[in-house]
């Protein structure tokens, strides 16, 4: 067996395995690293700390933890302000365009929005899309389950109303998103998550969505369920579950 390292935690499986950097790893980290800069206006950090003053919310956020839910057109915001206590909800922004159909991505030009567990990567400022917030994919389990020569690349969260693959919504509020992320990255957070969901599993309609477009592509449902495993672990705890990979490929959610 070979251990994987997450958090100053050491989990072990049956089979190889890699860490998905789910948890907010490196908030409050004692390294003091080069702050980023954050290319919105002044105004919009203004309106976010009244926002959270308003919430009553700590600012600046010290960690921060993205969800979509594709069905929905969903983008959820949630925010800690230490390691200890529970995430809350900030906002939720509809998502205004997006491409593809239930299920992960698989290969380049599919315009499918990747499903699963992922982290912001990049900060694109001069972005064509306003801004953007590059997402890791392909992760360790696209690499292992997607196309090996073609899996597809430059899967971001953007401005602009405008998708082939991306996670799009409008300017002002990746402006917030972006603004908020970049507080984040320069408390100390090295890997904020984004975990991409088909549907929000707790909603009816969604929910029976999901259910019949299962029935038409039985092959999705053992992804879906992990998907679901970690959307009901941080629903019950408002922490994120600790997610693995293993060697076929297949999401390990504690």
């Amino acid at each position: 067996m070979r251990n994987c390292f997450v958090r100053f935690l050491f989990v072990t499986l049956t089979a190889s395995c890699f860490v998905v950097p789910a948890m907010g790893q490196g908030a409050f980290a004692e390294v003091k690293k080069p702050a980023i800069k954050s290319y919105v206006p002044l105004s919009v950090e203004d309106s976010l700390r009244k926002q959270f003053e308003d919430k009553k919310l700590l600012w600046p956020p010290q960690e921060m933890y993205i969800r979509s839910f594709k069905y929905d057109k969903q983008l959820e915001v949630w925010v800690k302000s230490n390691a200890k206590e529970s995430f809350k909800l900030f906002k939720t922004y509809k998502v205004c365009m997006q491409s593809g159909t239930t299920g992960p991505k698989r290969m380049q030009g599919d315009y499918q929005v990747p499903e699963g567990f992922y982290h912001i990567n990049e900060f694109r400022p001069n972005s064509n899309y306003h801004l953007a917030l590059g997402l890791n994919y392909p992760n360790a389990s696209d690499k292992i389950l997607s196309d090996s020569l073609h899996p597809g690349f430059d899967i971001y969260i953007h401005g602009n109303c405008v998708s082939t693959g991306c996670i799009a919504i409008n300017d002002k509020q990746i402006e917030e998103v972006y603004a908020l992320a970049t507080q984040a990255k320069n408390s100390g957070q090295d890997f904020i998550p984004v975990h991409v969901f088909p549907v929000k599993f707790n909603v009816k309609k969604s929910a029976d969505y999901l259910a019949e477009t299962l029935k038409i592509k039985p092959a999705l449902t053992a992804f879906t369920l992990k998907l679901k495993d970690a959307f009901n672990h941080f629903e019950e705890k408002k922490q994120l579950p600790v997610i693995m990979v293993n060697k076929n490929g297949e999401y390990v959610v504690y």
